[in-house]
């Protein structure tokens, strides 16, 4: 049993190898604080598939964002990421969430003004999601105000939403510009949610879990 398990193991890591690499191995001063690993997140406990805190993308992915990283280091700042690579079975789990009204343990910090039944038509969770393919990415610039916080069901996180601060605009435009810049397109309801605009696997869901 043993034998089977560890190359159940294998296969699974050489499946996740062969089309992704961990964000670090291109830049290791990117900051991963990956969410979903952890209990930090708007659902309040590890997500099913996430085994460790490491941020897998497309090797075209992982390269642009490392150049975006080396533009926002040349002036004393960072990439801080929150979700890479996203298995089917996390998609899951999220839309086993949304349908059970009984868990509302994170609303008070993630959708105080939301009802979570309304996740779906209002863009903020998807039965398929392009971190699932590989070339979506979920970041911050480290230390800037943003407006709200990661993950926050809410207009308020609307990329373009003026109801913020001024700085907290100021800083959504420098992510999404310098973002834009070296090929990633942003999601209009998420100031946090870009994806690699020539994106190497369009059509394809993968569910290999992050280990």
């Amino acid at each position: 049993m043993k034998r089977i398990f560890l190359l159940c193991c294998f296969v699974a890591f050489s499946a996740l190898a062969q089309n992704f690499v961990e964000i670090r191995t291109i830049d290791p001063t990117i900051a991963v604080e990956a969410r979903y690993a952890m209990s930090h997140n708007f659902i309040g406990r590890p997500i099913a598939g996430y085994h460790a805190e490491k941020c897998f993308l497309t090797p075209e992915a992982a390269s642009a964002l490392g150049k975006v990283q080396g533009e926002l280091r040349a002036y004393g700042m960072s990439l801080k990421v929150y979700d890479c690579y996203r298995p089917q079975r996390a998609v899951n789990d999220f839309i086993a969430w949304a349908k059970d009204e009984s868990d509302q343990k994170m609303k008070k910090e993630f959708y105080p003004r939301v009802d979570k039944r309304d996740a779906f038509k209002l863009g903020y969770i998807a039965e398929k999601s392009g971190h699932t393919r590989g070339s979506t990415i979920d970041l911050t610039i480290a230390g800037l105000d943003m407006g709200t916080t990661y993950d926050f069901f809410d207009e308020l996180a609307h990329t373009a939403n003026p109801n913020v601060s001024a700085e907290a605009r100021r800083n959504r435009l420098l992510l999404k510009s310098v973002m834009e810049k070296f090929g990633f397109r942003g999601y209009e309801y998420e100031w946090w949610h870009f994806t690699l605009a020539n994106e190497p696997f369009p059509d394809t869901y993968f569910d290999v879990e992050v280990k």
